[in-house]
């Protein structure tokens, strides 16, 4: 097994699995190199087990998202007509209630988030992969993103407005992360 050690300054040995498996030490400057060895042979049936959990976890998020095929411009297309066709009417109400309408609304093939806010632009970038949720979960998101416009921040104040205007987030943040992890209903 391949093992990164990184120098740094820092009080204790650690391990950390990367998405891609890998395995990093970070060791405190002037640990020696036995020292590592041993921390990390120490260490091994829990390595194994992680890197084991780590891969299996990113091939099933890998196999989420390969449900949406956006590798042709006519497939993105598509996918864009069928979500913005979803997006409009739930932006249009919430604007309403919530007295605030984006200027700019486009889709982005992104797997590392839903949503995003440009508040200085008043521009809202919604992930095509929402597609593969539940549809309240992605009335959830553009809600999200659209509290954001009022509040740029987590704080209270943008709970206050996600209680407000959508009262089960809570709920659709957790059945997003179970369905985009593909787990079984419990």
């Amino acid at each position: 097994m391949e093992v990164q050690v990184t120098r740094r300054r820092t009080s204790r040995l650690s391990l950390r699995i990367t998405k891609k498996g890998e395995v990093h030490v970070s060791a405190p400057y002037g640990t020696p190199e036995r020292t590592v060895r041993e921390f990390v042979d120490k260490h091994t049936d829990w390595i194994q087990r992680a890197v084991a959990r780590t891969l299996a976890s990113e091939q099933t998020r890998r196999d989420f998202f390969a449900r949406l095929p956006l590798a042709t411009r006519a497939q993105r297309q598509e996918a864009e007509r069928r979500l913005d066709g979803l997006v409009r009417p739930m932006i249009d109400r919430y604007a309403t209630l919530m007295g605030v309408r984006p200027q700019f609304l486009y889709y982005r093939a992104t797997r590392s988030r839903w949503g995003l806010c440009h508040t200085g632009r008043c521009a809202i970038c919604l992930s095509l992969y929402l597609l593969l949720l539940p549809q309240w979960c992605i009335e959830h998101t553009v809600v999200h993103e659209m509290c954001h416009l009022l509040v740029p921040n987590h704080g209270p104040r943008f709970h206050a407005l996600m209680d407000r205007y959508f009262p089960r987030w809570r709920e659709a943040r957790a059945e997003t992360r179970r369905v985009s992890r593909m787990e079984a209903e419990d």
